[in-house]
């Protein structure tokens, strides 16, 4: 069980609809699972004063990410949807949100996102509202393991922070079979530890 104080920040990924419901659009099998682990932890964090931040995917209507439009995904988390809402049984208290591909660039993690026709990576407000809050640690939750919980725990750990991962917390979409446990040795390998 991770512990918490005012130098820690909790993480948790893209707990929206339509990854985390069985009606989303590239639902994350047993991803309703996690909600009420996640929820345990936010009340954990705050009541010790730590940085609560829920990531959201917000992606325009189209975008090379999806699909029709060039790419590998099913369109989802398109803005103000239900897709993109966080699910409604998800308690995020005081929970900074941290959007990421509102402007039509990807990327998995919190912390950078990519311009899909240059190829170029730029910095989410992530880490600058981590320096700011004097975070000097990190715990990792949500959806997806393979996706955006491993890319932002690499980039986490690139950038100098311990990371604990919840790893009854977190759930992988395995589109080709291990690809979550891939993702979780990858994690272990860059100095995550899970708890």
């Amino acid at each position: 069980m991770p512990t918490y104080d005012p130098a820690t920040a909790l993480l948790a990924v893209d707990v929206q609809n339509d990854f985390a419901d069985p009606s989303g659009s590239l639902y994350v099998r047993g991803g309703e699972e996690v909600v009420p682990i996640v929820n345990g932890e936010i009340a954990r964090a705050e009541s010790a004063g730590a940085l609560v931040i829920a990531t959201q995917d917000w992606h325009p209507e189209h975008t090379p990410h999806f699909a029709p439009d060039g790419g590998i995904w099913p369109v989802h988390c398109v803005h103000d949807t239900w897709g993109a809402a966080f699910r409604d049984d998800l308690e995020l208290g005081q929970a900074a949100v941290i959007r990421k591909g509102e402007d039509g660039r990807d990327g998995y993690s919190g912390f950078s996102v990519r311009d899909p026709l240059s190829g170029a990576v730029d910095d989410t407000v992530l880490q600058a509202t981590l320096a700011k809050a004097g975070i000097r640690r990190l715990v990792v939750c949500g959806l997806a393991t393979d996706y955006c919980v491993v890319e932002t725990v690499l980039d986490a750990r690139m950038r100098g922070y311990p990371v604990e991962v919840v790893s009854s917390a977190i759930r992988a979409v395995n589109l080709a079979d291990g690809d979550g446990d891939r993702a979780v040795t990858r994690m272990r390998d860059a100095g995550a530890e899970f708890v």
